[in-house]
């Protein structure tokens, strides 16, 4: 017969279980987010776009909205056409939210620091969702504004 006992320990070993997969999730989600920001402040698009899973369902909600991984890639080659217009990106106050176990949401600031000809500084705040892929894991929704 099983006790009390055993369903406590049961159960804080799956509590502990799950929260040690969110954090590795987590972990490995910075880790891509750091990958894009090295990308990007190296003028290297389509390695940002890495971050991205390359699919036709792939979508991005700014002042407009694309559908498809390439047309997410040829609106940023669009709106960034030189090294100078995408300036130095960074990200900051990151929280990443797990939906499930092959989801997530993030939520964070990204600033772009430009000179007044390249456009000037921009700011502003995102969330994205994340899919677990074989490739690892991937933006399936970029809302930034």
């Amino acid at each position: 017969m099983k006790t009390p006992r055993h369903y406590l320990v049961c159960a804080l070993v799956l509590l502990l279980t799950h929260g040690l997969y969110a954090q590795s999730a987590a972990d490995n989600i910075r880790t891509v987010l750091a990958a894009q920001v090295a990308a990007w402040n190296r003028g290297d698009i389509p390695a940002f776009m890495q971050g991205y899973k390359n699919s036709p369902d792939t979508t991005f909600i700014g002042k407009s909205v694309q559908h498809g991984w390439q047309q997410v890639l040829e609106r940023y080659q669009h709106t960034y056409p030189t090294k100078e217009a995408m300036g130095t990106l960074d990200f900051s106050e990151i929280n990443a939210r797990m939906l499930g176990a092959d989801h997530a949401v993030v939520t964070g600031k990204f600033h772009l620091a430009r000179s007044a000809s390249a456009g000037g500084d921009a700011s502003g705040i995102f969330s994205l969702i994340w899919e677990k892929t074989p490739q690892g894991w991937k933006i399936i929704l970029d809302h930034t504004s």
